[in-house]
């Protein structure tokens, strides 16, 4: 038997999709390891190595420079995520080309939304890119579509609490980016009580979730990201703003029908009305919802498509 593939994912850990990747990554005999720069305030557990990069330039090139050095000798693959590199992309790729090391570099959302290919170009020279939507791909459209992986045996679904008055919950990352002012207008107007989930450890914000009767995720990007899994794997109803042709492109790549429910910063009050009065509708959604996080999003078959983006380098 050969030695086992080695990748680090590197070197962020945005929505925990580096950490998931990485624990299931092993369970497919992968020896996989997550580097971050900074360990994360919310859930510092989720790291093999932390870098502690300091703020001033010269010693933090020297911290990086080091890093890599250590790991290049017990790596085969770099996974990049959000365009973000160890050292700086200028150096970077040469050292992986003079050392026979692959790279990929693995987009998140926020990082290529809105840039020009010019801005992009800079990903031509990893050996593959990944994108987590058919969404993100018009910004990169040459890059291979991963869904985001979801630990599910960490998301049992929740009976419904029906709580009087309903309970809407939100969880802004950015309130800016996510249109959080036009979620609380909404709900100023109709018989429900916002919870706005803020700064709060993963696991306490879980709980949270369970407690909620509806979910509303964006109202500015066009898709969903991990909040809106967790929450559907939950068995919630999300509500978020979704682009038409994303939703088709997807819906026909995994055979499935998209169970979010479409809204947008005008129409948000009105989509609320019906799931506010039905706790029928509220549970029937909540099903299809996980269902489809079963589906689409189970790091089981994340882990599976890596290794073969990784075996065609």
């Amino acid at each position: 038997m050969g030695r086992a593939l080695r990748v680090v994912h590197c070197p962020v850990n945005m929505g925990s999709i580096g950490w998931t990747n990485v624990q299931f990554l092993r369970k497919r005999g992968i020896d996989a390891r997550l580097v971050l720069f900074q360990p994360r305030r919310l859930r510092p557990y989720e790291v093999d190595i932390v870098l502690n990069v300091p703020d001033n330039f010269w010693q933090r090139q020297l911290v990086q420079l080091r890093a890599l050095a250590k790991l290049l000798p017990t790596t085969d693959i770099f996974h990049f995520y959000f365009g973000l590199t160890i050292v700086p992309k200028s150096i970077q790729f040469p050292i992986l080309k003079a050392f026979r090391k692959k790279s990929v570099f693995h987009y998140l959302g926020s990082d290529i939304r809105g840039k020009t290919p010019e801005e992009l170009a800079y990903g031509k020279r990893a050996d593959a890119e990944i994108v987590g939507s058919y969404d993100a791909i018009r910004w990169v459209p040459e890059a291979h579509v991963v869904p985001n992986g979801l630990d599910l045996a960490k998301y049992e679904p929740v009976p419904p609490p029906n709580h009087r008055p309903v309970r809407v919950l939100h969880a802004p990352t950015s309130r800016q980016k996510k249109g959080t002012e036009w979620i609380v207008e909404a709900c100023k107007s109709l018989p429900v009580e916002l919870d706005i989930v803020e700064n709060t450890r993963h696991d306490q914000a879980i709980e949270r979730y369970k407690q909620a009767d509806i979910v509303v995720d964006q109202l500015n990007a066009g898709w969903y990201g991990v909040f809106a899994l967790e929450c559907m794997a939950l068995g919630k109803p999300v509500l978020t703003y979704l682009h038409d042709e994303a939703v088709r492109r997807t819906e026909e790549a995994f055979d499935v029908k998209l169970p979010l429910v479409p809204t947008t910063k005008e129409t948000l009050a009105d989509t609320l009305r019906p799931l506010i009065e039905s706790a029928e509708l509220r549970e029937e959604i909540g099903r299809k919802s996980r269902a489809y996080v079963e589906r689409v999003h189970d790091a089981n078959l994340i882990a599976d498509r890596l290794i073969e983006i990784y075996r065609s380098l």
